[in-house]
């Protein structure tokens, strides 16, 4: 442990660490022993002056050090040294302690503090430290951090060198280097705010004065400020209110803030009142701004606790250069690691056997093993065994070649195996395929493919695999094959942890007698590259200097940028002098050349070359906060395609959750729910996790408590109310019967007093409002519940209304509402405010979560039903007559028809372009103000709902008799709201269409979610036509005229379908 190196120890090897290179290839380390009397440590030997080759590895260090404290009786257990369990080895570097973890390191590859000793060597200063056994502190933390992720990691890291216990270790560099730069006051505070500006219909708010109430102690000053001043500038009007003291504004502002009364939201930074997003929440609502003066010595504590590991030695991997590694010209005694470029023979498998404890209840007869290279999500080559009948134990011994040099297998690149039905007996074991874009006989036949599993060629310390393995497998799904070569679950290198009950297969790999590495260059000084054919192996190649290939890359780039991911699906990965030649390229293209939807394309699973993702990552790192946010739901799916669990795109996202709380929140809620529905990337998701919160804070981390702390309460009293009430018909009859037995449920519950809402972490909620909690009458038994407000000096707000969902995928939701923020961000872009609603909707793990209950809002049917019962489905002007009951003063009128002009257009456009479905009155609602929003996104991107074979959808989107009635649009004569509706949602569409290669991105990378409705390529087909990426403006523009023609015809049938539904409670 840190703590337990003493100060004394530290000081006194600080003197030697000056960086002075020398070339020889003798390394020199002067080891400090430790000295154990009883259960002290003591620090009084002088120090073991070790000499080795620089090639040696870390391991012989340990020998050597045996062998001194052995023959100088330095040690009571000398042989102990050998175990990195036991002792470890640091050195001390830039006031951090860092410990050698790899036992297989080459020592000339250590990032230590070298520097030249007397007798002209590189040397460096080791201290050798015995480990501790873990505290009950540490033990208890690590408990806490369990309950929060969902998952144990101890349990799970028992062994250093795999790859969740490296990345434990090796994700702390990151995170060290993040909480050095973080400022605690700009952490706990920061804004919400965005870049867009004021809509056009909006910029009338910049005129008048903000009506603003500012709180502090006793004291209340209200003011009118202009929405152009500064936060800065209200502390200052603030404090000429206060008795004169001698104390300057300057000296007392630093030490106050500005804080939105009843919400987690502070006005901090100088930006402008308009830009806050609370402030354009009260412009637009015609609300006065109440704000509190805090102190910012009563901030929340957002300090770190305690680190329990050093840093590990930030290179940690054996790769060297080619030339380093290469065996020309070495003795044996001088060989210490095998470079892979100097294996020539072919990549083989000799595939042993698989067993399973117990066959399922239906098996075909027979069975084979196929064996595929893959890389991405393409197999670039494939070989099968010979058939054999299907029992619990199948034996073969026999190797499996590949037509694959091992020289050539790239970093990424896995080995999958896959049992498979099969009708053929005694098929040849050449049945090989090269080069495939498809998943081999994936796609084949429904049932095919029974059992599959795969494993990293090269692992992330960039060593071959090799020798026996046994793994276990994954059932293949039932459903249609073709989702599988877009699942990122099915490429997972993840085993299935159910051992006992699991299918295990076991092969060998060719062994060696010292590890294989994949090389990091040629040489150390890099090699003069060439431009390579990657369409065709055998055409000639010109050669080019550096100079050349620079000049003419520049000049191609301006139409070569958006062409980036095309020409790199063009290169053959498997190619190394291709292979180098991208690199080159790429090293010499900057991150801002490349706009933001390619760098997201870049990251998704067709693009597997670490410096390609390195470069995309690079782009994103020049995002805001607000931009990262705004993605943050597809970058965490991204996180499944990246090969290893370390990656430039983790360490990004950890950072920049690390920074802002905003990020963090979602991030935290984000992954949580992947460690609880995903078990094939649940370890994976589960260490970025941890990494998270052992620097997000003490104050982040009691958020985080209370919140799981209610999501588990709410989780058990909605199992238990779909064990009252099975069938949807179970629900009482009376209120009182349903509301009395949730409140004695929800009365057992340990909920926390307050809580921040996980869909929105700015609303804090109070107590539960039991006499307002209900039981909702839908299949899945939602729970509408109301919490009260956190007390504050501004008047009451209304209570915070959230139903908490169980059984339900929430992802799809959340996609189609992060989209619809995305498109009202493109709009607000060209000044266009379309008023849409993206509630907080949030999967809080697998299949539960929480939407938000939006306020003074009702369903169309219900506003149907106000106007004449079920027959109020074809009553056009009911809408109309409800709005004007709700806005009976002329302004106020005028006002909702605005709204709702914009809203029906926001959402006209939206739904088409997403192909939302299922689209009756019960699940689009209209605000008391005329707001019109959409919920319940069940089926998007054209897969429609049909009964009793018959299909509901009939139009493109939602544009019924009773909308057009209140844009005055009546049997087809001319209005000016609809000539303004059409006028709107043509500019809509078209700005959408503008930015389609990011919306199209977007969904494509959600592919990796396994959300049932966009598992395939052919889901993106839908969103395209949509777009009609492949026409013109002209042709566009007239495309969704014809769209808003077609609705206005057929709007009849919506208003049949909704009474039918009416009638019949179709849901």
């Amino acid at each position: 442990m840190l703590t337990s190196i003493p100060a004394s120890m530290e000081n006194k090897w600080d003197a030697h660490q000056q960086q002075e290179p020398c070339s020889d290839n003798n390394l020199v380390f002067i080891c400090k022993l430790p000295v154990r009397v009883g259960i002290q440590l003591l620090d009084s030997q002088e120090p073991v002056q070790i000499k080795l080759p620089a090639q040696c590895s870390v391991h012989q260090l340990r020998v050597r050090l045996c062998m001194v404290a052995q023959e100088n009786n330095r040690l009571s257990e000398p042989f102990a040294l050998l175990d990195p369990e036991r002792y470890s080895l640091l050195y001390h570097k830039e006031e951090e302690w860092y410990e050698i973890y790899d036992d297989y390191q080459v020592l000339k590859t250590l990032d230590a503090p070298w520097f030249q000793g007397a007798d002209g060597l590189q040397t460096v200063c080791v201290t050798v430290l015995a480990q501790k056994t873990t505290s009950k502190e540490r033990i208890h933390f690590q408990g806490i951090l369990n309950e929060l992720i969902g998952y144990d990691l101890d349990s799970s890291d028992t062994n250093r060198l795999s790859e969740l216990g490296y990345t434990r270790r090796k994700f702390a560099t990151p995170r060290r280097e993040e909480l050095k730069k973080r400022d605690p006051i700009a952490y706990a505070t920061e804004p919400w705010i965005t870049s867009t500006v004021l809509p056009n219909d909006q910029q009338g708010y910049l005129q008048p004065k903000l009506s603003v109430t500012l709180y502090y102690n006793s004291s209340v000053l209200s003011i009118k400020a202009d929405v152009t001043h500064t936060p800065s500038d209200l502390l200052k009007i603030f404090w000429e209110s206060l008795p004169k003291e001698d104390l300057s504004f300057e000296g007392w502002s630093v030490n106050y803030m500005l804080k939105v009364c009843g919400r987690e939201e502070f006005l901090s930074e100088d930006f402008q009142l308009s830009d806050y997003l609370w402030v354009r929440h009260c412009l637009e609502n015609m609300l006065e701004l109440h704000l509190s003066v805090v102190a910012v010595s009563s901030l929340p504590d957002n300090t770190v606790g305690r680190e329990y590991w050093p840093l590990v030695d930030s290179l940690t991997g054996l790769s060297s250069s080619h030339k380093e590694l290469s065996l020309k010209e070495k003795k044996v005694e001088d060989i210490v690691m095998i470079s892979l470029w100097d294996c020539e023979r072919k990549f083989r498998v000799k595939l042993l056997g698989f067993d399973i404890p117990e066959l399922p209840s239906k098996v075909p007869p027979l069975v084979q093993v196929e064996a595929t290279i893959i890389y991405g999500r393409k197999t670039v080559s494939s070989v099968c065994s010979t058939s054999k009948e299907f029992t619990d134990e199948v034996l073969w011994n026999t190797w499996l070649e590949f037509d694959i040099l091992i020289r050539d297998i790239p970093h990424g690149a896995k080995l999958g195996l896959t049992i498979n039905a099969s009708t053929v007996e005694g098929m040849s074991t050449k049945d090989t395929k090269s080069n495939s874009s498809k998943a081999s006989d994936y796609q084949k036949g429904k049932g095919q493919v029974l059992y599959f599993v795969n494993l990293q060629l090269i692992d992330h310390r960039s060593l071959l695999s090799q020798g026996p393995h046994t793994l276990h497998m994954w059932t293949f799904p039932e459903w249609d094959e073709e989702a599988f070569t877009f699942e990122a679950e099915k490429l997972s290198t993840a085993t299935n942890p159910d051992v006992a009950k699991a299918m295990a297969i076991t092969f060998m790999l060719d062994r060696y007698s010292f590890p294989v590495v994949l090389p990091h260059a040629k040489s150390s000084s890099g090699s003069e590259s060439r431009l390579s054919s990657p369409s065709n192996e055998a055409s000639p190649t010109t050669p080019f200097t550096r100079t050349d290939c620079l000049r003419r890359f520049k000049e191609e780039s301006v139409h070569y940028a958006s062409n980036l991911p095309h020409f790199l699906r063009t290169i053959d990965w498997m190619m190394p002098t291709a292979v180098q030649d991208v690199h080159w390229l790429l090293s010499h293209w900057g991150p801002e050349d490349i706009e933001l939807s390619v760098a997201l394309e870049l990251l998704s699973v067709d693009f597997a070359d670490l410096k390609v993702r390195r470069l995309a990552v690079q782009r994103l790192e020049i995002l805001s906060n607000d931009e990262v946010l705004k993605y943050l739901l597809q970058l965490v799916q991204t996180l499944k395609v990246e090969p290893y669990h370390d990656s430039c795109l983790a360490r990004f996202l950890l950072k920049r959750a690390l920074r802002s709380k905003r990020i963090g929140h979602f991030f935290f809620w984000y992954l949580r729910s992947e460690v609880a529905g995903c078990p094939f990337f649940r370890q994976r998701m589960a260490v970025i996790l941890e990494a998270y919160l052992l620097g997000c804070g003490e104050a982040m981390l009691t958020e985080f408590q209370r919140q799981v702390q209610v999501v588990n309460c709410l989780h058990d009293v909605a199992l238990t109310v779909k064990v009252l009430y099975p069938d949807r018909t179970d629900l009482p009859s009376t209120g009182k019967v349903q509301t009395t037995k949730l409140q004695e449920l929800l009365e057992e519950c340990n909920l926390p007093s307050d809580f921040q809402v996980p869909f929105d972490p700015r609303v804090r909620a109070g107590s539960i409002i039991l006499k307002e909690c209900k039981v909702m009458a839908s299949k899945k038994k939602p729970l509408w519940l109301e919490f009260s407000c956190v007390q504050s000096e501004a008047p009451a707000s209304p209570p915070v209304g959230i139903i908490f969902k169980h059984g339900d995928d929430l992802r799809q939701d959340m996609l189609i509402i992060q989209t619809l923020m995305v498109m009202d961000s493109i709009w607000k872009e060209i000044g266009l405010d379309l008023n849409l609603v993206p509630y907080g909707c949030i999967s809080t793990g697998h299949n539960i979560g929480m939407i938000e209950i939006v306020r003074n809002a009702i369903t169309i049917a219900s506003v149907q039903r106000s106007q004449g019962g079920v027959a109020g489905a074809f009553k056009n002007n009911a809408l109309y007559d409800w709005l004007q009951r709700k806005c009976p003063f002329q302004e106020k009128h005028f006002q909702s028809m605005e709204k709702f002009v914009n809203s029906c257009a926001g959402y006209c456009v939206a739904t088409y372009v997403l192909g939302i479905g299922d689209r009756h009155n019960d699940n689009i609602m209209i605000t008391e103000q005329g707001n019109l929003f959409h919920i319940d996104f069940g089926h998007i991107l054209g897969n429609t709902k049909s009964f009793l074979g018959v299909n509901r959808e009939r139009v493109p989107f939602v544009l019924t008799p009773d909308f057009l009635y209140v844009m005055g649009r009546v049997k087809g004569r001319p209005s000016l709201y609809f000539q303004r509706f059409r006028d709107t949602c043509i500019n809509a569409y078209l700005s959408l269409r503008a930015q389609s290669r990011l919306l199209v991105t977007l969904f494509s990378l959600m592919l990796l979610t396994g959300i049932p409705e966009l598992s395939m390529s052919q889901d993106m087909l839908y969103l395209r036509t949509a777009l009609q990426q492949d026409q013109g403006e002209e042709e566009a523009r007239n495309h969704f005229l014809q769209q808003i023609a077609l609705c206005e015809q057929k709007g009849w049938t919506v208003q049949a379908n909704w009474w039918f539904h009416m009638m019949a409670g179709i849901k």
